[in-house]
C-alpha cells in the first residue's frame, strides 16, 4: 500500500457518531495507519444498536421468550397443571443486568478504539467548513433517560415516551398503548404482552409492517389478535391525559388516559410512540459544509457513500437507506478501504439484504416481496411457492396456543430463480441466514428441490 498523503490537518479522518458504523470505518482507517479521531456527543460508544436499540431489545426479547417457554413447560409435563401461574416479573432487576451486560459493551468498545489508537473525542461535532469542524464540550447527552414525546402536536404528548424511553422503565406497565406500524412498535408491544402487559397496538391503517410481504403481515396480525393484543386500525392517538399531579417521571408508569381518532378512550400506565427514527443531521451544521441533504434530513450519498462534498461521506442511519447495524458497519468498512486500504471499488450493495423482526413469532425477510416482484418484473414472470404449518414444537400443546408458521419463495421467469423468501414462525430468525447467502448467490427453485432436507424442522419447508 502506498502511504498516506502528507498534510496540515489535526486528522486524516475524523468521525462524527460513535455507532456500529462510525466505529467499523475509524478502526479500520486506523488499522491501514491513518490518524483517526471519532467524536461522539452521549458518554458512551456503541449508538443506537447498542445501547437503546437491537441489543437490549433482543435481551428483552428473550426474556419475554423465556416467559412463554415456561407458559408452555405444563405442556411438556414439566410442571403441574396446577401451578400454571407464572411468578411477577422482577422487572426493576431485569433492567439492572440489561444495562450491566451494555456496560460491558461500552467498555469493549472504548477498549477497542484505544487499542486500534483512535483518538476518542467525547463531546458533539459540528461543522464549521468542509475541512474543520468544532467539538463543544459541556453538551453531552444521554441515550438512558425516558424521553418524553413532547413535540408531536397532540396534546399531552409529554406524558408518552419513545423506544428509547422503553430501556428506561423501572417497571413493568399493567396496561400499556404503543402507537405505531413499524418493526419497533411490533416487537415492543410483543414484548409487553409476553411479559404480562395489558397491551394495545395503535395503527394508522388495517395491519403493521405494511412494507412487509403479505404472508408476514397477515399471518402477524392475526396471530396477535388472536394472542390477545387489542390492534385499533385505522386509528391514531388525538390526546393523552392524566389525574395524576406533575412533575411526571415518565420511568415509572402511572394511569394516562388516550383518546383516539375513533373516538376510544384507552385507561393505560404507559404511552409508548414508535413511528420512526428522524436523522440527527440538523445536529452537526451541514449546511456550513454545503452538504446536501433531501426533505426528510436525510444526507443525500451515492453508491460510494460520498457526499456532494468530494472529502464528507455518509454511512448509517443518518442516509436514510436500509437502516440496519451490519449495513452501517459494511459501509464503514468499505469505505476505509477504499479512502486508505487501496480497494478502489470496494462498496456494498443494497439489494438482497436480510432483516428479522423479532416479534412473536419473528419474521424474516430477504429480497422482493411478491407485490414488489410482480410490479418490476410483471404478474405473468413470477411463480410463488406458499407453505403454512405448525411447528413440531407446538405439538404437545392445545390448537389455541399454537404459534403459525408461513414460508413463501418468490421465484422469476422459467429458470424460477429466487428473488424473495418470506418468513414467519418459531426460529424463522435463525433459519433466514442461510437462505439469503442462496438468494445472494442466485439459487434457484430447483436448486432448493435438489437439496435433502433436514428432518424434522421448520427450515425442511421451504424445500
Amino acid at each position: 500500500m502506498a502511504p498516506l498523503p502528507k498534510h496540515n490537518y489535526d486528522y486524516d479522518l475524523l468521525v462524527i457518531g460513535g455507532g456500529s458504523g462510525g466505529l467499523g470505518c475509524a478502526r479500520r482507517a486506523a488499522q491501514y495507519g491513518a490518524k483517526v479521531g471519532i467524536i461522539e456527543r452521549t458518554p458512551v460508544l456503541g449508538g443506537t444498536c447498542v445501547n437503546v436499540g437491537c441489543v437490549p431489545k433482543k435481551v428483552m426479547w428473550h426474556a419475554a421468550d423465556v416467559r412463554e417457554k415456561m407458559r408452555a413447560a405444563v405442556h411438556y409435563c414439566q410442571t403441574p397443571e396446577e401451578s400454571r401461574k407464572l411468578p411477577e416479573v422482577d422487572w426493576l432487576k431485569l433492567k439492572e443486568k440489561r444495562d450491566a451486560y451494555i456496560s460491558r459493551l461500552n467498555g469493549i468498545y472504548e477498549r477497542n478504539v484505544k487499542n486500534d489508537k483512535v483518538d476518542y473525542l467525547s463531546g458533539h461535532g459540528r461543522f464549521i467548513d468542509r475541512n474543520t469542524l468544532e467539538i463543544s464540550q459541556g453538551v453531552q447527552s444521554t441515550h438512558f433517560h425516558a424521553q418524553a414525546q413532547s413535540d408531536l402536536p397532540i396534546e399531552g404528548s409529554e406524558l408518552a415516551i419513545d423506544s428509547d424511553g422503553f430501556f428506561a422503565l423501572e417497571a413493568l406497565p399493567k396496561r400499556v398503548a404503543v402507537v405505531g406500524a413499524g418493526y419497533i412498535a411490533v416487537e415492543l408491544a410483543g414484548i409487553f404482552h409476553a411479559m404480562g402487559a395489558e397491551t394495545h397496538l395503535i395503527v394508522r391503517q388495517n395491519q403493521p409492517l405494511r412494507t412487509f410481504d403479505s404472508i408476514i403481515r397477515d399471518t402477524l396480525t392475526e396471530h396477535m389478535e388472536h394472542a390477545g393484543i387489542q390492534i385499533h386500525k385505522q386509528s391514531h392517538v388525538v390526546k393523552i391525559s392524566t389525574s395524576e399531579k406533575g412533575p411526571y417521571g415518565l420511568a415509572k408508569p402511572f394511569p394516562k388516559t388516550l383518546e383516539t381518532s375513533a373516538g376510544e378512550k384507552l385507561e393505560v400506565d404507559c404511552v409508548l410512540f414508535a413511528i420512526g427514527r428522524k436523522p440527527l443531521s440538523d445536529l452537526v451544521g451541514c449546511e456550513k459544509a454545503g452538504v446536501e441533504l433531501d426533505s426528510k434530513g436525510n444526507v443525500m450519498v451515492d453508491e460510494y457513500q460520498k457526499t456532494n462534498v468530494d472529502n464528507i461521506f455518509a454511512i448509517g442511519d443518518v442516509q436514510g437507506k436500509a437502516l440496519l447495524t451490519p449495513v452501517a458497519l459494511a459501509a464503514g468498512r468499505r469505505l476505509s478501504n477504499r479512502l486508505y486500504g487501496g480497494v478502489k471499488d470496494d462498496k456494498i450493495s443494497y439489494e438482497n439484504i436480510a432483516t428479522v423482526v423479532f416479534s412473536h413469532p419473528p419474521c424474516a425477510t430477504v429480497g422482493l416481496t411478491e407485490e414488489e416482484a410482480r410490479e418490476k418484473h410483471g404478474k405473468e414472470a413470477i411463480k410463488v411457492y406458499e407453505s403454512k404449518f405448525k411447528a413440531m414444537y407446538y405439538s404437545m400443546m392445545p390448537e389455541e396456543e399454537k404459534e403459525p408458521t408461513g414460508m413463501k419463495l418468490v421465484c422469476l421467469g422459467a429458470e424460477e430463480k429466487i428473488v424473495g423468501i418470506h418468513m414467519i414462525g418459531l426460529g424463522t430468525d435463525e433459519i433466514i441466514q442461510g437462505f439469503a447467502v442462496a438468494v445472494k448467490m442466485g439459487a434457484r427453485k430447483k436448486d432448493f428441490d435438489d437439496t435433502i432436507a433436514i428432518h424434522p424442522t421448520s427450515g425442511e419447508g421451504q424445500s
